[in-house]
C-alpha cells in the first residue's frame, strides 16, 4: 500500500471532520476535487487510485490537471482556484506526516492561484423589480410559491443556500416579523421583514401548511429546492419579465444579482452600517461605487454627511470631529511670534557726533 491512500483517508476523517469540524458542503467539495484528481491521474499514469503515490502527483501532473479543468471540463478560473486550494490543503496536511516527500509536496504547494478579471455585479432598479415580481402566474400553486420566494430574496438579500435551507420554524410573522437564517461560517442572524413581505408570506403559509421542520419553499414532491432549481426559475421568470421591461434583456439575473439588488436598495435608503442585514461583510464589497446611480450617491452622501451648521467650537489646539475646516491653522496651536535677532553685520550703523 502506498503512503497516499491512508493519508488521503485521514485527511477527510481526521483533519476535516474531527479537527476542523468542516461543514458537509466543504467535505463534499473536497471529495469532488480528489475524485477528479485521482481519475485524471489514473488516465495519465495507468495506475489504480489505490496504487498512486506522492511522486505520481507531482507539480507537472497537478498543472496538467488544472489545465484539464479549464479546457476540457469548461470550468471557470474561480472553480480552478477552488480545486487548487483543496489540493494545497491536502499536501500541507501530508507534509507533516511524510517528510520523505517534502520536495514533491513543496513544489505542489508553490503552484499559485490564477488571476482573473472581476466584473461588476449588476442590480435591478424599481421598474425591473416590479416586472420580475409580476412575472410568476399567481393563479397556480407554483406561481404563488415563486412570487413569495422572489419577494423574500429581494427584500432580505439572502444567499441562495440560505434561501433553500429555510424551514417553517425559521419564519416569525408576529410582532417584529423576521426570518432566522444560518449563513456563512455557521453564523446565525435575523433579518426583519417588511409589511408587504409579511402579507405575502402569511397567505403562502396558509396554503403551504406542514410541520416546522418542513422546507418553506418545497418542490412538487415536498422536498427542498436546490440552488440550481432556484437559478432556473429566476431565469425563467426573467425571460417572461423582459417582455414588459426590455432592460432585463441586457442583464443576466442570478440569485446573487437579487442579493446585490437588496444591497443597493439599502444604500439608496441611506444605510451606513458596516454589516448589512443580508450578511455582507463590508459595504464596499457588496455595493461598489461604480454601479451606483447619481441619485443614489447624492442621497447616501446627504444622509451620512454631518451637519455643518451650529456654533463653532473653541480653538483648543487639537482637531475635532464635529467641525470641518479647510484651514490648517485651526488644527495647530497658536504660538506667539518670536522675532529673530539680526546679525551684527545687518544692524543699522549708529553715528555719534562729538
Amino acid at each position: 500500500m502506498s503512503a497516499l491512500a491512508p493519508t488521503l483517508q485521514a485527511f477527510f476523517t481526521d483533519r476535516l471532520i474531527c479537527q476542523r469540524n468542516a461543514s458537509p458542503r466543504t467535505v463534499a467539495a473536497y471529495r469532488d476535487t480528489m475524485r477528479l484528481l485521482l481519475g485524471f491521474a489514473q488516465q495519465k499514469t495507468g495506475k489504480q487510485p489505490c496504487q498512486l503515490d506522492f511522486h505520481d502527483l507531482d507539480a507537472p501532473l497537478i498543472g496538467s490537471f488544472l489545465e484539464h479543468l479549464e479546457r476540457e471540463r469548461g470550468n471557470t478560473v474561480r472553480t480552478r482556484n477552488a480545486r487548487l486550494a483543496a489540493i494545497h490543503s491536502l499536501f500541507r496536511y501530508a507534509a507533516l506526516r511524510h517528510p520523505e516527500h517534502t520536495e514533491t509536496i513543496a513544489r505542489v504547494i508553490e503552484i499559485p492561484p490564477k488571476r482573473h478579471d472581476r466584473k461588476l455585479v449588476c442590480y435591478l432598479d424599481q421598474q425591473e423589480i416590479k416586472a420580475l415580481l409580476a412575472a410568476p402566474d399567481r393563479s397556480s400553486w407554483l406561481g404563488r410559491r415563486d412570487h413569495a420566494l422572489l419577494l423574500l430574496a429581494i427584500q432580505t438579500g439572502l444567499r441562495v443556500t440560505e434561501l433553500t435551507g429555510l424551514r417553517l420554524a425559521d419564519l416569525s410573522l408576529s410582532t417584529g416579523a423576521h426570518v432566522r437564517v444560518t449563513g456563512k461560517s455557521r453564523k446565525e442572524r435575523c433579518v426583519t421583514l417588511t409589511g408587504e413581505t409579511v402579507a405575502v408570506l402569511e397567505q403562502w403559509l396558509r396554503e403551504r401548511g406542514g410541520r416546522d421542520e418542513n422546507p418553506l419553499f418545497p418542490t412538487r414532491r415536498g422536498g427542498p429546492l436546490t440552488p440550481k432549481a432556484v437559478a432556473w426559475l429566476i431565469d425563467k421568470h426573467t425571460t417572461t419579465a423582459a417582455c414588459r421591461c426590455p432592460s432585463l434583456q441586457r442583464k443576466r439575473v442570478t440569485p446573487h444579482v437579487l442579493r446585490h439588488t437588496n444591497a443597493m436598495l439599502l444604500r439608496t435608503q441611506g444605510a451606513t452600517s458596516s454589516r448589512s442585514p443580508s450578511g455582507s461583510a463590508t459595504r464596499a464589497r457588496s455595493r461598489p461605487k461604480s454601479t451606483c446611480t447619481p441619485t443614489t450617491r447624492s442621497s447616501s452622501k446627504q444622509s451620512t454627511a454631518p451637519p455643518l451648521s451650529g456654533p463653532r467650537p473653541a480653538n483648543t489646539g487639537h482637531p475635532t470631529r464635529s467641525w470641518r475646516s479647510w484651514k490648517r491653522s485651526d488644527y495647530q496651536q497658536q504660538q506667539p511670534r518670536q522675532h529673530r535677532k539680526q546679525h551684527p553685520s545687518r544692524q543699522p550703523l549708529q553715528i555719534t557726533r562729538n
